[in-house]
This record gives C-alpha cells, sequence and structure tokens, in this order.
C-alpha cells in the first residue's frame, strides 16, 4: 500500500545546514525565526533517545538555548526540535545544534548530517504541520498538539519565549486546532499508542484470554490501555513505578495492578507487553527477559515499546519467542495502514497554507517597523518645533487650553501618518515593504537620518 507520509514542506536542501555567512535579505532590525533539530525521517531511535528531552526538562533546555534570544524546545517520541528567535539565525542555530551535540555525547560535526534547520518562512510552514499533525510519525496524530503547547507553555514558564515566539506557537496552536476542527482527521483517532494495540490485535487476532500487560500509567499506556480493551482485551496487568496510579488504571480497566519489583512473574503469564514510561533508563534488560522464557514453556511474547527514551532493551529481540517492536516500527505500519484520508490530509495542508500566509503577512510587516517608528518620531519632532515656534502665541493661553492644543495637533499628526503606516504594513505583508519604504524616506526625509 502506498507509503502516505506528508512531505516536509521544506524546499530541496532547506533543512540541510545554514550556509555560512548566510544573510537577510529584509533591512530589518527584527529578529528573525530559526530551527535547528532532528526527527524520526532523518535520525534513527538510537540517535533520538540521546536527544530526548523529558517534559519537566523542556524550560531547562530553553534557557541552555536561549542565551539572550528567544529559544522554544519541541520534543515528541518522533522529533527533538529547538525554535529560535534572534538578529543572527546561523549564530543562534549553531549554538543550538552544539547543546544538542553536548546533550547526545558527541561532536557537532558528528550531528551534522542527521540535523536539519531552517529560517523564517520556511520555520512557520514547518511548525504548522507539526501542529496539524502533518510530519507526525503516525500521520494526523493529535497529541502533538498537546506537546507543541507544552514546549510553549515550559518556555514561557522559563523566561525563554518572546514576542516573536509566543505569537508563533499561539498560531501554531490555532491552526492545529483548526485542522482538527474542520477536517476528519478528528474522527480517525491515531497515535503511537493505538498503533501499538492495533498490531497486537493484527498478530494475535482475537484478545480475549490473552494477558495483556501495560507498563507506564501515563497518558500513552492509558491510551494502549483503552485501545486494547475496546479491541476485546480482558486480562490487563498495569505495572508501574508508582503503585497508586497503577491501581488507578487498572481499577478503570477492571483488571490488575503491580509495581516494577513484580515484572518478573507478571512476565510469565504476559502474551503482550506494551511499555510507555518517561523513565531515562532501561526498565527490562534483556538477562531479566531471558530468565523468565525458560518458565514460559515455549510461549511466544510480544513487546511493543512505544517510548523515547526507551524503556526496553532492543537486545530482546534477538531472544527466541521474543517479538520486539519499536516506535520507528509502528511509524511504519502505521503508514503503510493508514486509513483511505488523502483527501483529508489534502484539506489540512490548505488550511495550513492559509494560516502560515497570515502569519508571514505579520511577518513581513515587521520588516517596516524601523522606518514607522523614524517617521512618527519625525511628525513628532515637527509637531514639538511647531509649538515651540508660536510659544510666545500661547502665553495667553491657560493650562486647560495648552493641554487641548497639545492634544488637537497629536491627533492631526496621528491621522496624516496612518494612511502611509497602514499602507507600509500592507504592503510589506504583500512583499512589497522595501519600495514602500524607500518612497517613505524620499518623501519624509527619513533618508538623511541613516535609516
Amino acid at each position: 500500500m502506498t507509503d502516505r507520509r506528508p512531505s516536509t514542506g521544506l524546499p530541496a536542501g532547506a533543512g540541510d545546514s545554514f550556509p555560512a555567512g548566510t544573510t537577510t535579505a529584509r533591512a530589518s532590525a527584527c529578529r528573525r525565526l530559526a530551527v535547528v533539530g532532528t526527527s524520526y525521517r532523518r535520525a534513527s531511535v538510537e540517535l533520538r533517545e540521546r536527544l530526548a528531552v523529558s517534559p519537566y526538562e523542556l524550560g531547562g533546555v530553553a534557557a541552555r538555548m536561549a542565551q539572550g534570544r528567544e529559544a522554544v524546545v519541541l520534543a515528541t517520541c518522533g522529533r527533538t526540535e529547538v525554535y529560535l528567535a534572534d538578529a543572527d539565525p546561523t549564530a543562534a542555530a549553531a549554538h543550538a545544534a552544539a547543546v544538542l551535540a553536548d546533550r547526545a555525547g558527541v561532536a557537532p560535526r558528528d550531528l551534522e548530517q542527521t540535523l536539519f534547520a531552517a529560517t523564517d518562512e520556511e520555520v512557520v510552514l514547518h511548525l504548522f504541520r507539526v501542529a496539524a499533525g502533518l510530519e507526525s510519525l503516525v500521520p494526523g496524530e493529535s497529541e502533538v498538539l498537546g506537546q507543541v503547547r507544552d514546549a510553549h507553555t515550559w518556555a514561557r514558564t522559563a523566561g525563554t519565549e518572546g514576542p516573536m515566539l509566543n505569537r508563533l506557537f499561539s498560531h501554531a496552536l490555532r491552526t492545529g486546532k483548526r485542522v482538527r476542527s474542520e477536517t476528519a482527521l478528528a474522527t480517525q483517532p491515531a497515535s503511537v499508542a493505538w498503533a501499538a494495540a492495533d498490531l497486537a490485535h493484527q498478530l494475535l487476532g482475537e484478545l480475549a484470554g490473552r494477558c495483556i500487560v501495560i507498563i507506564g500509567a501515563g497518558k500513552m499506556g492509558q491510551l494502549a490501555a483503552a485501545r486494547l480493551v475496546s479491541g476485546g482485551a480482558e486480562n490487563v496487568l498495569v505495572a508501574n513505578r508508582t503503585l497508586v496510579r497503577a491501581e488507578g488504571l487498572a481499577r478503570r480497566l477492571g483488571g490488575e495492578a503491580a509495581s516494577f519489583d513484580r515484572l518478573p512473574e507478571v512476565l510469565e503469564r504476559a502474551d503482550v507487553v506494551v511499555s510507555s514510561t518517561r523513565c531515562p533508563r532501561l526498565i527490562l534488560a534483556v538477562d531479566q527477559v531471558a530468565d523468565v522464557l525458560p518458565r514460559r514453556h515455549g510461549r511466544p511474547l510480544l513487546l511493543i515499546d512505544i517510548a523515547v527514551p526507551r524503556d526496553l532493551d532492543p537486545r530482546i529481540g534477538d531472544l527466541e519467542g521474543c517479538h520486539l517492536y519499536d516506535v520507528d516500527d509502528l511509524g511504519e505500519i502505521a503508514r503503510a495502514d493508514a486509513p483511505e484520508v488523502e483527501g483529508e490530509f489534502l484539506r489540512a495542508e490548505a488550511i495550513v497554507s492559509e494560516e502560515v500566509e497570515r502569519f508571514c503577512g505579520w511577518l513581513h510587516s515587521l520588516d517596516v517597523v524601523p522606518t514607522i517608528t523614524k517617521l512618527r518620531r519625525r511628525g513628532e519632532e515637527i509637531r514639538a518645533a511647531a509649538l515651540a515656534d508660536a510659544e510666545g502665541d500661547f502665553r495667553t493661553l491657560s493650562a486647560d487650553e495648552r493641554k487641548a492644543v497639545d492634544t488637537l495637533t497629536t491627533k492631526i499628526v496621528n491621522k496624516l501618518l496612518h494612511a502611509p503606516t497602514v499602507g507600509a504594513k500592507e504592503a510589506a505583508a504583500q512583499g512589497d515593504g522595501h519600495l514602500h519604504e524607500t518612497v517613505l524616506r524620499h518623501l519624509f526625509g527619513l533618508a538623511e537620518e541613516g535609516v
């Protein structure tokens, strides 16, 4: 079946690296957008787990990335990306890449072929597609919208998100919500957790009578458990580091709870293991599973690891009778078996394109802000000079009358400058900002000030 994985939306070569000496074509003092990171498209799960950032680390890692610039870190099981706003996107991206390399414990040059980077409009397109689920490991999945929100929230809490990234992420969230509400993608539940449950059903058939073990009582574990139960699973056991949480989920499922120290006993009974924790270390080592196998008397064991970093030792898949799948395996299966919703993806792409155009219109309008600032300053200078020249005529005026004159002249200047201000912003949004700036500078003598 055709692979329905959406394209990145970036032009060929964009995202490979920042060329040396990159300069902006926009004569603006405003900060520019940049993104640098990697995803399942470019990096193996082995590398991604070394770059993984837990939700609780998002603010701290963003602070390392910021260093005087705006920074937001987005982390999912399929990607780790750093969004930046800075006057020098090349330096910003280079610093972020160095931090990522340090986090992975490798030299920056060793990450060069794995990282992608983009600037300005390409950043907007990429993030909006991510928020819409069009860049996800499982196309159309909805969990990514919450992960984009988490990135936004943690950066704001850490003080690394400024006005530009705040607007970018707020708009990305609106775009993702619009895609969910205006297309049928929301009616096609898709996530790594659901893909894991569906894989178990495909490989084992009828789940009634099977022992299903869920390791981790977090959101992904809950989703996988709910999907398995709806598919006929009745014998569900939830294992979690905190027994109270395991008991809560098990109670809702009508199942049994266990702490991690009971995993060897649990594995003896299991037919399917789905693991999704946020632990930075392995939950199950190959030796632990190997020790249990003799007591299973040859019964096959299906293990599905949907965590990044991984919970299950990858060497478990080499053991006889053990069938191990990770998130990348699930992504390939989900894309190959995707439902026939091509039209919905096209509608989602159209919504994203519309929202990207809207945001970029605002982004381009920033190009003329310095000139507009100078224009309004010139207007205020002329007004103040005229009032100073007429000071002799105002000697007989009361304080209230002087205030009325000041208010009136301010309104006149504002009304005179309103049309050229709006015109400059509209022209910039349409890509003609430079021409409009040139005209304004000439007409109002702004070029003399070296604007």
